[in-house]
């Protein structure tokens, strides 16, 4: 994996902050729902450090199904005692860093494009990531009828899900691979790059007006249940084909305040993804049930079997991925020069894995010292 630290934002921070109106009406920009976990708080436990509550964020998406389980199956609740864990579900990346950022949430998982938009955004002040919590889970999807080959997707219309979001990054670079151009922020080219939000996806595929996505589950298998192939998984890109597609961040300022509550979260998510991979049909189910919570309905078997099954959950950030990851950006032009330093504070997690006897895991040089 390169060392070299680069990435950020020639062109914006413009990809967080002064995207286009059609991109910020897509990703429903600020738009949270609030859960409260059906965990009920255990009789007489104590509340951490005093604290009430702790805010959590997420995605409705499979790729986030710590979090959904975690929930569901009460794992954060149990570890906090007293200190209720209440919730609020995100449809993107940067809703949630301003949620963050706001004091409306204290931790968050989230995407990897997004925590280096934020943390840069900040200066390196406003987050850091504390572990990890998913590999995988994202493919380009194709219509059968007109592509057949990897070499076919020249010239035709492939989503991603947003200007300078991790799927949108990795299609890029990807594409920079194949040796043909795209502008970046255009998404024209030899292929041209339409971003449309993974709800109406589905719905733009069926209609003709893409030819194919480079999406995360679920939205993959769903293009496929609308009779799409499966063209190439991204996870064989990457070596030992694993890369972060999913972070735990926390406020810097909350972290400071409250890292015994910080650790409860951990050990929460450390013992939920055991009990995940120890129970993977049971874990899906509980995924599913939440999902169905967040969204008013569940996924059909022939969606979330397929898509399960291409998602690792994972302790480890894979740090030097994420690295990997900005400097693709920076490749795309999308990102320029940002000092990652100090994104990850992994000392509350490599707490609990000792603890637990497993191993601990590396930032990658991007620590804090």
């Amino acid at each position: 994996m390169p060392a070299n630290r680069s990435t950020f934002l020639r062109r914006g921070i413009a990809v967080v902050a002064a995207l286009p109106l059609l991109t910020l009406a897509a990703c429903s920009y600020g738009s949270t729902a609030e859960k409260d976990s059906s965990a009920k708080v255990a009789a007489g436990s104590k509340k951490i450090d005093g604290l009430d509550t702790v805010k959590i964020g997420y995605f409705g998406n499979l790729t986030h199904a710590t979090a959904l389980v975690g929930n569901q199956k009460g794992f954060f609740q149990k570890e906090l005692g007293a200190t209720k864990a209440k919730y609020s579900v995100f449809n993107a990346g940067p809703s949630e860093i301003e949620a963050l950022n706001a004091g409306s949430i204290d931790i968050g998982w989230i995407g990897p494009s997004p925590a280096i938009n934020g943390y840069t955004k900040s200066k390196g002040t406003d987050l850091r990531i504390i572990g990890g919590s998913a590999s995988g889970g994202v493919k380009l999807v194709v219509n059968p009828k007109k592509i057949k080959s990897l070499a076919d997707v020249k010239g035709k219309k492939i989503a991603t899900p947003q200007l300078g979001n991790t799927q949108d990054v990795a299609f890029l670079n990807w594409v920079a691979d194949q040796g043909w151009k795209v502008d970046a922020q255009s998404g024209k080219g030899d292929v041209s790059v339409i971003r449309t939000d993974n709800k109406i996806t589905p719905d733009a595929y069926k209609s003709g007006s893409i030819d194919g996505a480079w999406v995360p589950e679920p939205t993959a298998s769903k293009l496929v249940a609308e009779g799409a192939k499966v063209l190439l998984d991204e996870s064989s890109l990457w070596p030992d084909k694993k890369f972060v597609i999913t972070n735990i961040i926390v406020s810097q300022k909350f972290l400071k305040a409250h890292p015994k509550v910080v650790e409860a979260v951990l050990k929460g998510s450390v013992e939920t993804n055991k009990w995940i991979n120890a129970n993977s049909d049971a874990a899906k189910a509980a995924a599913n049930k939440q999902l169905a919570i967040d969204s008013g309905k569940p996924l059909p078997a022939n969606v979330i079997d397929p898509a399960w099954k291409s998602i690792q959950f994972i302790d480890d950030p894979l740090a030097s991925t994420l690295n990997t990851e900005a400097q693709h950006a920076v490749k795309a032009g999308l990102l320029e020069n940002p000092k990652l330093d100090s994104i990850y504070d992994l000392t509350l997690l490599n707490k609990v894995l000792k603890a637990e006897g497993d191993s601990t895991v590396s930032d990658a040089g991007l620590g804090v010292k």
